[in-house]
């Protein structure tokens, strides 16, 4: 068995969004869903764990309209971010920014470029990291963010274009609807779910263990946000999950116990059948069809083949 092409991508960096009411935005991933606002900056707030060494794992800018602003993925040296914008331009993938100095939380050395569906990908090295700790037992805050999920009118050829560009590697499929991407063991760092429209479809975040998942998933529902789907465990991925509406229709994840990847170069992507218990293993969760699919379609992206001002 052959072993499988290898990728520059290390890791999923951090996700940036638009929102219309900053304030109101800010709050609630402060508050309610636990992150630690690590900087702002002229109407752009930034978002990290303690439990993570990533300078910040998302960001929120004041804008009119909802929107996704940038999706980053690093790399691990600044010759990889050079060599990697340079296969791009050559393939003919638009460039919205060249390799050069970043002026963001953590510097680093980056460019930015467009995906076959006009969103705005960030390629980075060298940012600095900032001091980490273990959280501890029953502290219910994310630890990382686990991965990102697009929206793609042809998820087979958004699926080819982070393979081909970006060296990702296939893992699962759920049927013919979702394919799962990863860069090294975790079984995924982006998922591509077929959809009527372009958008965001969700993000994830880590939490420290099955207790302290449950707990934030508990924290949420007592304080009055709705709970669109879970708690249940997925089928693909082996992962728990519990979804919420962030203050603008986008959904959020919280997660914990991402199936792992053995010996990912002799890995053998599987097809797993739309059933019950692949969408929920406990059977704990309410339908699917009941709130999430509408939820996870988002509004359509008002953001593609738009730079993002910062």
């Amino acid at each position: 068995m052959s072993a499988e092409p290898t990728t520059p991508i290390t890791h999923l960096r951090y996700v940036g969004i638009a929102a219309p009411d900053f304030e109101r935005a800010t709050e609630f991933y402060r508050t309610a869903w636990g992150l630690e606002q690590v900087a702002e900056d002229g109407g752009i707030a930034f978002f990290g764990s303690p439990a993570a060494p990533e300078n910040y794992l998302l960001r929120v800018r004041k804008d009119s309209a909802k929107r996704m602003d940038v999706v980053a993925f690093g790399v691990r040296q600044a010759s990889d971010v050079d060599a990697l914008a340079e296969r791009l331009g050559q393939a003919g993938v638009r460039i919205d920014r060249e390799p050069g100095k970043l002026d963001t939380p953590g510097g680093g050395h980056g460019f930015r470029f467009w995906d076959l569906d006009g969103r705005l990908i960030e390629i980075s090295s060298d940012v600095a990291e900032r001091t980490a700790r273990e959280l501890e037992p029953k502290e219910s805050i994310p630890r990382k963010l686990s991965h990102v999920v697009f929206n793609s009118t042809d998820a087979p050829a958004t699926l080819a274009f982070y393979e081909k560009h970006l060296g990702l590697r296939l893992t699962d499929w759920l049927a013919d609807r979702l394919c799962f991407l990863r860069s090294g063991v975790d079984h995924h760092i982006l998922a591509i779910a077929q959809a009527p429209h372009v958008a965001l479809n969700h993000v994830s975040f880590e939490m420290r263990g099955l207790d302290e998942y449950m707990r934030g998933t508990g924290r949420l529902v007592r304080d009055g946000h709705r709970l669109l789907w879970g708690p249940g465990r997925h089928g693909p991925g082996d992962n728990t999950f519990s979804y919420f509406y962030d203050p603008f229709g986008n959904v959020m994840e919280y997660t914990t116990e991402l199936e792992q990847i053995p010996d990912e170069k002799t890995w053998e992507p599987r097809v797993f059948e739309l059933t019950p218990e692949n969408s929920d293993q406990w059977g704990t969760s309410n339908s699917i069809n009941e709130v999430f699919i509408p939820a996870q379609f988002n509004d359509p992206d008002q953001g593609l083949w738009t730079p993002s001002p910062v």
